[in-house]
């Protein structure tokens, strides 16, 4: 009954049930017949990509910011689970389909700006930025989603001018989705008192954003969203290759490589199809940032995975609403080559009492979480056993954060051992090296592999002197050179 009564109030689809409801009073059909009638409208609704009437109660929910991820996130799984792709047809501007997957798909899509226009720079930035070995392993998909159509062949030229060798090479493709499949996009609800116009921008966004993940759905591994006004880190490819190896074998929808927006949000390319249906679901709802909020948290990812530093930054002055100002930076980009660490596969364990949630695991990558345990004593330690013997070339431990200074470790030491022990869960090192002290809370070391002689199985941080003060440690950064041989 509850599937029925969502089913008759359908957007769009009033006279179809209309007709329903006069056919059930006029002649006595079977209640599976009527389920049967209900099932092929939600066919239609689903290939329509239209908003469901009957989830009323999810979509103010949403709207209002305060969506329940764990009551919904069995109800989205089973009735939104929409594997297959979204039945568009795309103009293919520039470029070819892609002759083989490639590891990455980075998505742009673009409109018509009152001021500036920062796209054939964003494009210049990825290709710059990026090694001869990375090239081989990104496509890069321009969506031009305005309706203009000679603003939309004036691209084209340019982007074709600037770029033949790319696009020649299968790694530049410009796609174009004819007005015809956009859903309404005049007369939408007005939430958050935005302005008629506002609401239409960013409806429409929402909807070039779903048509732009379904065609890239089956182009890659990975997928990561940005805008059309974005700056590049140097090998930002290598970096998010790293992030994914080290989160190997743990549950994630989203990635962040960028606190600003939607830019840099990376995401399984097996998840595209239904977050391109999710996106069609509440296109009028809100915008698309507050969207993928929600996408992750019904997927039951309930934390922020973002990573630090930033590897894309916002660029554009104008936006493309309007062209009104648009200073947003992330003061987390680091432009240059960074030297990420790699951090391998550890187990990781400590003694000291931890404060609520802040255990061992959040110290060991380069999310922006950290370890916190209550006043240490003398002889506490924070262990690392690693799966594998390695070689380690660097080390790099900060304790304490900007708002908790004093929260360091004050008398400490860092070691690695060898000779393991014991079983899966309770392996530990019988030998241990002291490399050296932490100074005013932090400790860095470079050239240990000819510093230490023996393949590393273990590494600890030593308290070496009670303190009052709590201890964070902020980030456990740790590079490899060759790997041992076994």
């Amino acid at each position: 009954v509850t599937l029925l009564h969502a089913f008759l109030h359908m957007r769009y689809s009033l006279k179809y049930f209309d007709k329903m409801r006069c056919l059930r009073k006029r002649s006595a059909v079977s209640f599976l017949g009527v389920l049967v009638i209900c099932l092929l409208f939600m066919n239609l609704y689903i290939e329509d990509s239209y908003v469901l009437e009957g989830d009323k109660q999810l979509i103010r929910e949403t709207a209002t910011h305060q969506l329940n991820p764990e009551r919904y996130v069995h109800t989205f799984k089973d009735l939104s689970n929409f594997s297959g792709s979204i039945n568009i047809s795309y103009r293919y501007l520039a470029g070819t389909p892609l002759p083989r997957k490639r590891y990455l798909t980075i998505g742009l899509s673009s409109v018509k700006r009152k001021k500036g226009n920062y796209l054939l720079e964003t494009i210049k930035s990825i290709f710059e930025q990026s090694s001869y070995e990375e090239l081989k392993e990104i496509a890069v998909v321009v969506q031009l989603a305005d309706f203009d159509s000679a603003w939309c062949e004036g691209m084209v030229q340019d982007i074709s001018q600037k770029f033949a060798h790319h696009i020649i090479a299968g790694r530049l493709i410009v796609i174009h989705v004819p007005e015809e499949y956009y859903p309404v996009l005049d007369g939408l609800k007005r939430n958050y008192n935005d302005p008629e116009d506002r609401v239409k921008f960013r409806s429409k966004q929402n909807v070039d954003y779903a048509f732009l993940l379904n065609f890239c759905a089956n182009l890659s591994d990975y997928y990561v969203m940005l805008e059309d006004d974005v700056r590049c880190s140097k090998n930002f490819l290598t970096a998010v290759k790293k992030v994914i190896t080290s989160r190997e074998g743990s549950y994630w929808v989203t990635l962040e490589f960028s606190k600003l927006g939607y830019i840099g949000k990376l995401y399984h390319s097996h998840d595209l199809p239904r977050l391109a249906h999710f996106l069609l679901m509440f296109y009028q709802e809100m915008p698309c940032d507050w969207l993928l909020i929600h996408f992750r948290g019904l997927l039951a990812q309930k934390e922020v995975i973002r990573f630090k530093p930033s590897l894309f930054q916002h660029m554009g002055y104008y936006s493309s609403y309007k062209g009104a100002e648009n200073k947003l930076k992330d003061d987390d980009f680091e432009e240059e080559s960074f030297d990420i660490p790699d951090n391998p596969p550890a187990n990781l364990h400590t003694n000291m009492n931890v404060f609520e949630n802040y255990e061992a695991s959040k110290a060991y990558s380069s999310i922006d979480e950290y370890f916190w345990g209550k006043a240490p004593s003398t002889g506490d330690f924070y262990g690392i056993v690693f799966e594998k013997p390695i070689k380690i070339s660097k080390i790099k431990v900060v304790t304490g954060t900007e708002d908790r200074q004093n929260d360091i470790l004050h008398h400490g030491a860092l070691e690695v051992g060898e000779k393991i022990v014991g079983s899966k869960k309770g392996r530990k090192c019988t030998t241990y090296l002291r490399l050296g002290e932490f100074r005013n809370g932090n400790f860095e070391i470079t050239d240990v592999e000819h510093k230490v002689l023996f393949d590393i199985n273990c590494m600890r941080i030593l308290v070496t002197k009670s303190q009052k003060e709590w201890l964070i440690i902020r980030s456990i950064s740790i590079w490899t050179s060759q790997t041992p041989n076994q």
